[in-house]
């Protein structure tokens, strides 16, 4: 439920952001938004995060090699490459496939790619999470996602297509922004903003709880943490990082 005075600041900001549900509503907003604006901000947004992440993933990644397969490769799947901001993350000679449903990264990708040549590059696939038909069944050791289910259309659909291409006792590993606790002023500022933002950058979604997500989709082990990374100006704060075994 959504109170009184978060529908009327709503409201205001939908007033306020008028000209791109206008630009939206002419079908002129998305392709801007695909092809420009949004591999443009999350590059500005993704280096203060990154910074901000940077010892969370190194935590996060620690153990990556823990899971090469018997025949001793590492076989990476990522789900929404982006500009590749995670490569630094991986071991020597992981074998790597990028998957994005949006192809207009590949400036920050390829100078990402350049930077960290310790990786195989194996295959770039323009797929959404939901959908990642061209992976056989079981075919890699493990499977990344950041900063990701915040805008897939399904959560579960996306991680029953995370345990379908992993390997059995292959690992998933998330770092996500989540919904603050209800009865926050973080949670009141996530409603505030909620539809404005989802429209602004690609339909990222402020208030999933993906933790329980996480919980329901049968991982034989979860670790999840509760962190908080801060983007100023932002009602990003909450996160969960960690990982699921199959």
């Amino acid at each position: 439920e959504v109170g009184a005075s978060a529908l009327l600041l709503r409201t205001c900001l939908v007033l306020l952001a008028f000209p791109i549900y206008l630009l939206s509503f002419l079908g002129v907003w998305e392709p801007f938004c695909r092809k420009v604006f949004f591999p443009y901000i999350l590059d500005k947004i993704g280096t203060v995060h990154d910074k901000k992440s940077k010892k969370h993933k190194l935590e996060l990644f620690r153990n990556l090699a823990d899971f090469r397969s018997p025949s001793g490769e590492l076989r990476l799947l990522e789900i929404g490459t982006g500009s590749g901001s995670n490569f630094q993350f991986y071991p020597s000679g992981c074998k790597v496939t990028c998957t994005d449903i949006n192809p207009n990264f590949q400036e920050s990708l390829t100078k990402n790619m350049k930077k960290n040549q310790h990786l195989h590059y194996e295959r770039f696939l323009v797929a959404a999470g939901e959908d990642l038909h061209q992976v056989p069944s079981g075919s890699v050791d493990v499977v990344v996602c950041t900063l990701v289910l915040c805008s897939v259309q399904s959560v579960s659909s996306t991680l029953r297509e995370v345990l379908r291409v992993l390997r059995p006792g292959g690992a998933f590993y998330f770092l996500e922004h989540v919904a603050a606790e209800h009865s926050s002023w973080k949670y009141f500022w996530q409603q505030v903003c909620f539809p404005t933002w989802k429209l602004i950058f690609a339909g990222c979604c402020l208030t999933r709880e993906l933790w329980k997500n996480l919980e329901e989709a049968k991982f034989s082990e979860l670790k999840v943490q509760h962190i908080s990374l801060a983007l100023p100006w932002t009602p990003i704060e909450p996160h969960i990082v960690g990982y699921g075994v199959k």
